[in-house]
């Protein structure tokens, strides 16, 4: 066999060389689109007039910075931006890809890796003819279009892994600040070791000359070598004595020996060193303006770091822009422009000495102003630009900057000496270059603490450490806080590659009013997707300045798409990854009429409207992963983006007449607002919004350009995607919120308010959105939710399940909700299991001006940030309707103080709806939560206003194990719903409860012609106990419901305030088959009937009749209760009409209703015309009282090795009565603690001294009669000798003395002056130095009773 030659060799040599040249060319070309060889480059230079066309399959590589009027990629054509060392910048007014066309920067395995930046530049009112579906100032992808854009791969957010102190001290900087109500002299003593101060004091020196001596004492006694920051807020001198002034002399002051009035006065030393000192002082300048005495000093702590300490003594004269005033008609321009005319035309709305002055043309244009003064107050202005004379201004508006009235402010700063501050972070950050702009979330109320920062280098730094540029003005929280993940979300804003909007200066109206609501310019750019697009992926993107206050101009918007994952044919699927997009001005990234597109590894920061937005809501199976949004701010465009201003002076789309209600109507901004349960949450954080943080809001019908894409009620059956790992704070009204939906139907003169205006909406998850199908419960796993100033999160619906959740820090954690009056779903329950809310974490927040609320809390009382207002009553879950199931939670630090009622458990405030008895509560564990804010149900007062709503008498829930109430199986009820109480309740005080045993139900009675009538109802054991009701809906419906929660197999009457209704439907609620009650109704004599049952199928809307009531004239007649007949009686001598109430089928466990439906009873009355007020009770008791019984019996309390708690409840029992024999007669009293029962023997008196501390007995003491009256001494002393902070229980047996001097021994021990006591007297003091809201005194003729759960330890709440 012959050898190949070498030639031959040779030449295939060369062609497997051209071929790998040409493969690896391919390769290239495939994953980096700039080495394309087919590109011809491209350098089109700076012509603002260059329409550029990219098309007959023409590929263009832009090579450097250009400026053109517009480019249009179609037809095959393609352009790449070259990845360059040196910065590209691509100016245009927009960019349209369609019909194959493309843009490539840089790709998925290939990152663009220089710096490139495209601006949309352009004003909305320049003239240039709109787009008709893309608009102005946009990158718009269209049918067959590709847009493919891959930044530099870098880290999108993580979180603070340890925390970031204000002034960026290491251990903890410090700042403070303080005007009106904080008058004197304020004195900080920190420590020269670490820079903390260890105390504080305010000496009001204007008021008192006490204050001076306190001033002075306190200044001794700090140690030397502490360094003192003192400093004069508002006014210290009137009653400033020698003391202090000499005492000040000393520590080194100068200025302080003459001290005048007003006059600010700041000064730091160091005591022992008065050449150390620092001062400034300046002579108050009355109503005129600002002065300010400031100093600072640098020390240098124990560990080598330097720390400032600054203070300032002030009087601060704000100043403030005035609206727009538009040139007065009677202006002459010839002589410029007169003050004078503006005030004649706007009485007092323009102060005499304007600051500054700023004009503008009425289409927005800037002006700028030349002021010419003139005599007195007036003086004159010129506006200078485009369009002006020298004769005066021509088509403009004007507004005036005026200094308000002077206020004083004392600040105190400590902080780092070096401008530089180490972030400590969870993940590797070595992605984050120098340069780079981040942004840190706030961790308190407000979300305006979050705070930007720009990366330093940093060769020390490791890998999850980056150094920026300032230090923190705020606290941010980089830890696990008493068991909840407060850690602050960073959030990276830079990116190589970028797109954004060039903006004007200042505000112009391109929309209606736009300038009324911002200052500046919200004409930016915008992205838009839409229908049959190739191909976009976009990932390494920064977007600012983009969005537009017009309808569907967004930074990011999928508009129409489909589906556009591989359901929709695309592969790989459709996604917007590691993109920042910051400070815009129409929302972050809108899916519309889109599925299965993927977010992921998203900011959203500084935005107009909700942030990440589903639209009309047929959108589904979209997933939102790891996204981050923050700083959520009202917009114009939806009314749910509005704030109460724009919801008011917004009305287009309104039908005349519409008057705004801002709270119900709008003011629902989110960071997350999605419009169709069906899609995905993970890993997303919802760090600050001026609303809430995730929304989920129903369309009954899809609305807009979705108009007829599913069926009506679809979106409220539909079952929730994955909703897993996110979390929430810093929003004003929620943390997360399911519930209303919005308006799909226009504005009419039946319903006045705009299209998309929130309204009332159920949400009850099924199978395939079908609700004859079985119920898919939502399920919320692993959610955090702290620092939102209303709630954590609010939850109305069918089945909401929650699991594995922490709350901490919100006003109200959370609250589940139904549907106030059914629920909408019935059998379906809301539940929240494994979770933990803390009431008052160790997460203090940062004293500043911005913090609405600052005062004591928790159980150390230091101060802190509050929700809401200071007396608000914080709760950890808040009881609505119901009904609930709360299982295995943890409630942490719930401690109430005398003036803020905070409880673990709670009720709705001022509710009117009913409350369920199924609401159950199980395994429940607190730790430092007093016993005595466990559970609360309300009082008259503040934020409780009466308490008189009907669901504010019916409060109940079922505490299934006792870990509540140490009594396992009892309800806890209101202590004065007497309805649901028996003879054995034990009231708790603390609570405003009782603690129950019972089986309960509901009715629900439905009054018609007329509706709006008061109802009593008196349960037949208990007639000096009636309950009132209102009912729980408008008085302007055709019908009242009201609806009791009741006690079977009792009896009861039902009396109205005026002629009694029509017609009545009665529903059978919580009934169980064969339970019973039996209800006496108030009839005017006369009046005859018509009695019929049915059963109303709720979700089917159908009503079938079962039965029909006959009139029987014996009572015991109406026990024959069958289901299609029934029986009533008719005593018309009292005016009762009398039916037993009975339930005939079964039902399922959270049922409200039977399995057929729901029960009822109809009575139709025809009523004499003459009638009166229908109120029978005078008749009817005592004919029909009964005997209390206990039907169910009281279950045994929890012995002390089953507690959990080392504090818990000393169950007291107290009761002296006569029993009457025929002609004889018995006296009977006793004393219980514990079970443990003490009888009295003799007549007299018996007390039983109980330890506040430990709730044990240590004495027993008996007074007989002749004590009483022949030496009352011997008690009094008896009492004096009692030791403080002891329990005293006392009561009576037989005919004792119930006057004379030993009686004033119960005022010692708490009992309100002017009592008197009768025959039989019980009571329950306290000896101490605070009286205990348990102290009580019950005396009567014939008996006297008190049952009740005092807590042990007894312990005096704090004073707010």
């Amino acid at each position: 066999m012959a050898l190949p030659t070498s030639k031959y060799l040779a030449g295939n040599v060369i062609f497997l060389l051209l071929v790998i040249s040409s493969v690896s060319t391919a390769e290239a070309a495939l994953a980096c689109p700039d080495k394309d060889p087919e590109l011809e480059d491209w350098n089109p230079g700076h012509n603002e007039e260059n329409h550029v066309e990219i098309r007959n399959g023409r590929k263009l590589l832009l090579s450097s910075s250009a400026t053109v009027h517009s480019i249009h990629i179609t037809d095959g054509g393609k352009l790449v931006l070259k990845d360059a060392v040196q910065p590209l910048v691509l100016r245009t007014r927009h960019i349209l890809i369609e019909d194959g066309g493309e843009l490539h920067i840089g790709s998925e395995t290939c990152p663009y890796r220089g710096h490139v930046a495209i601006i949309l530049y352009g004003r909305a009112d320049d003239g240039i003819q709109p787009n008709p579906y893309f608009g102005q100032k946009y990158l718009g992808v269209s049918k067959g279009g590709t847009l493919e854009i891959h930044g530099k791969k870098k880290l999108s957010w993580t979180f603070l892994n340890k925390t970031l102190h204000p002034g960026g001290m290491e251990e903890g900087g410090y700042y403070f600040e303080r005007s009106w109500g904080h008058r004197g002299v304020i004195v900080h003593v920190i420590d020269p070791k670490t820079g903390a101060v260890v105390h504080s004091d305010r000496f009001d020196t204007y008021r008192a000359k006490e204050e001076s001596t306190r001033l002075a004492q306190y200044l001794g006694r700090v140690a030397s070598g502490m360094i003192l920051s003192v400093a004069v807020n508002d006014e210290g001198s009137r009653n400033l004595d020698d003391s202090a002034r000499k005492a000040m002399t000393k520590l080194g002051s100068k200025h302080f020996l003459h001290l005048g009035f007003r006059h600010p006065w700041s000064f730091i030393t160091v005591k022992g060193n008065p050449s150390s000192s620092v001062e400034d002082h300046i002579e108050y300048q009355g109503h005129g303006g600002s002065a300010v005495a400031k100093v600072f000093k640098l020390f240098k702590a124990e560990n080598g770091e330097h720390f400032n300490v600054s203070s300032t003594s002030e009087w601060v004269q704000d100043v403030g822009w005035t609206e727009w005033f538009e040139k007065p008609d009677k202006a002459r321009p010839k002589d410029m422009e007169k003050l004078s005319a503006f005030k004649a035309a706007h009485p007092d709305k323009i102060c005499r000495h304007p600051i500054d002055i700023q004009a503008m043309t009425l289409d927005g244009a800037n002006l700028t102003t030349e002021v010419f003064y003139k005599g007195g107050h007036d003086y004159r202005f010129l506006c200078h630009g485009k369009d002006q004379t020298g004769e005066g201004c021509q088509n403009y508006r004007v507004r005036f900057l005026c200094g308000r009235s002077v206020k004083p402010k004392l600040t105190v700063t400590i902080d780092t000496n070096v401008n530089s501050t180490v972030l400590n972070l969870v993940d590797d950050v070595s992605s984050w270059e120098p340069g780079d702009r981040l942004v840190v979330a706030s961790t308190d109320y407000s979300m305006y603490q979050a705070e930007e920062f720009q990366v330093l280098p940093c060769k020390a730094c490791r890998p999850t450490q980056v150094k920026v540029a300032g230090k923190a003005a705020y606290l941010h929280v980089g830890e696990v806080i008493d068991g909840v993940d407060m850690r602050a979300e960073v959030g990276l804003l830079s990116h190589n590659v970028v797109v954004m909007g060039e903006m004007e200066r200042t505000c112009y109206e391109y929309s209606s009013k736009l300038c009324s609501f911002f200052d500046f310019d919200t004409f930016g750019g915008h992205i838009k997707i839409g229908l049959d697009f190739k191909a976009a992926h976009i990932e390494g993107l920064e977007l600012k300045y983009m969005g537009q206050q017009t309808m569907g101009h967004y930074p990011i918007h999928f508009h129409m798409a489909g589906d556009v994952d591989e359901k929709g044919g695309y592969n790989p699927p459709t996604y917007v990854k590691d993109v920042s997009i910051h400070h815009t001005f129409s929302r972050c990234v809108t899916v519309h009429g889109s599925n299965g597109l993927l977010v992921k590894d998203v900011v959203g920061y500084d935005a107009l409207g909700h942030c990440f937005f589903t639209e009309d809501g047929p959108e589904e199976r979209n997933t939102f992963d790891h996204c981050l949004g923050l700083l959520v701010k009202p917009s114009t465009l939806l009314p749910s983006d509005r704030d109460s201003r724009m919801c008011k002076l917004i009305t287009e789309g309104a039908y005349p007449g519409y008057i705004p209600k801002p709270r119900q109507d709008c003011s629902a901004v989110s960071t997350f607002w999605i419009a169709n349960p069906h899609n995905n949450l993970i890993n997303c954080a919802a760090a600050g919004s001026e609303e809430t943080g995730f929304w989920f809001v129903l369309h009954h019908v899809p609305t807009g350009p979705s108009a007829g894409m599913y069926s009506p009620g679809y979106s409220e059956h539909m079952p929730m995607g994955r909703f897993s790992n996110n979390r929430a704070h810093s929003n004003y009204r929620a943390g997360m919120i399911i519930d209303n939906g919005v308006k799909t139907t226009p504005a009419s003169a039946k319903d006045k308010r705009p299209i998309l205006t929130l309204i009332s909406g159920r949400y009850s998850p099924h199978k395939d959105a079908d609700p004859l199908k079985p119920r898919e419960p939502a399920i919320i796993e692993r959610f955090i939710a702290y620092k939102n100033q209303d709630h954590g999160a609010w939850l109305r619906g069918g089945d909401v399940w929650l699991d594995n959740c922490q709350f901490a820090d919100n006003g109200i954690g959370l609250t589940l909700a139904s549907g106030g009056t059914f629920p909408h779903d019935d059998g379906s329950k809301q539940e929240i299991k494994n979770s933990l809310f803390v009431g008052e974490s160790g997460n203090l927040g940062t004293e500043m001006t911005d913090n609405e609320i600052w005062g004591p809390g928790g159980l150390d009382h230091r101060g802190r940030t509050l929700p809401i207002s200071p007396d608000f009553p914080i709760r950890g879950i808040q009881f609505y309707d119901g009904p609930i199931n709360v299982q295995n939670c943890t409630f942490r630090k719930f401690a109430a103080l005398e003036g803020r009622h905070t409880s673990a458990l709670a009720f709705r405030l001022n509710n009117a709806w009913q409350s369920c008895p199924n609401n159950n509560v199980t395994s429940i564990r607190f730790e430092d939560v007093p016993i005595t804010s466990r559970v609360f149900f309300g009082e008259p007062g503040p934020w409780f206003n009466d308490l008189d709503m009907d669901g504010d008498k019916t409060s109940v829930f079922h505490d299934v194990d006792g870990s509540v109430s140490e009594y396992p199986g009892s309800y806890l009820i209101k202590e004065d719903n007497w309805l649901i109480k028996h003879p054995d309740c034990i009231d708790v005080p603390d609570w405003r409860g009782s603690i129950c045993s019972g089986h309960f139900a509901q009715i629900y009675i439905q009054a018609y012609k007329p509706a709006n009538l008061k109802m009593k109802i008196i349960k037949n054991d208990y007639h000096n106990h009636p309950l009132y009701l209102e009912g729980a809906l408008s008085k302007s419906t055709h019908y009242q419901q009201y609806q009791p929660v009741i006690t079977l197999r009792k009896g009861y009457t039902i009396h109205w305030d005026k002629t009694a209704p029509e017609e009545l439907a009665i529903w059978l609620i919580n009934f169980n088959k064969n339970d019973w009650i039996q209800v006496g109704f108030c009839y005017p004599r006369g009046t005859t009937f018509s009695i019929l049952s049915d059963i109303h199928n709720r979700l089917l809307k159908k009503t079938y009749k079962t039965g029909t009531f006959y009139r029987t004239s014996q009572m015991e007649k109406l026990e024959h209760r069958y289901p299609n007949k029934g029986y009533y009686y008719w005593d018309e001598d009292t005016g009762l009409l009398f039916l037993k109430l009975k339930a005939q089928n079964e039902k399922e466990k959270f049922a409200f209703c039977s399995v057929k439906g729901c029960e009822r009873i109809r009575i139709k009355a025809v009523i004499p015309r003459t009638a009166g007020v229908s109120d029978c009770e005078a008749m009817a008791y005592p004919k029909y009282i009964e005997t209390p019984i206990v039907e169910v019996p009281m279950p045994k309390k929890l012995s002390g090795a089953q507690l959990k708690t080392k504090d818990h409840l000393l169950e007291m029992k107290i009761e002296t009565y006569r029993k009457q024999y025929f002609h004889l007669r018995d006296d009977f009293a006793y004393i219980e603690v514990d079970g443990v029962r003490f009888f009295l023997t003799d007549e007299g008196i018996q007390l039983v001294v109980i330890d506040g501390h430990q709730g044990k007995v240590v004495d027993r003491v008996m007074f007989k009669n002749s004590i009483l009256q022949g030496i009352p001494a011997q008690i009094e002393n008896y009492v004096n000798n009692i030791k403080d902070h002891s329990i005293v229980l006392m009561t009576s047996k037989g005919r004792f003395i119930s006057r004379g001097p030993w009686t004033k021994v119960l005022e010692k021990l708490g009992a309100e002056e002017g009592f008197r006591l009768k025959e039989k007297m019980a009571f329950v003091g306290f000896k101490g130095s605070f009286r205990p809201v348990w102290v009580k005194l019950v005396t009567n003729e014939d008996s006297a009773k008190i049952y009740q759960a005092l807590p042990i330890p007894v312990v005096k709440k704090m004073k707010l």
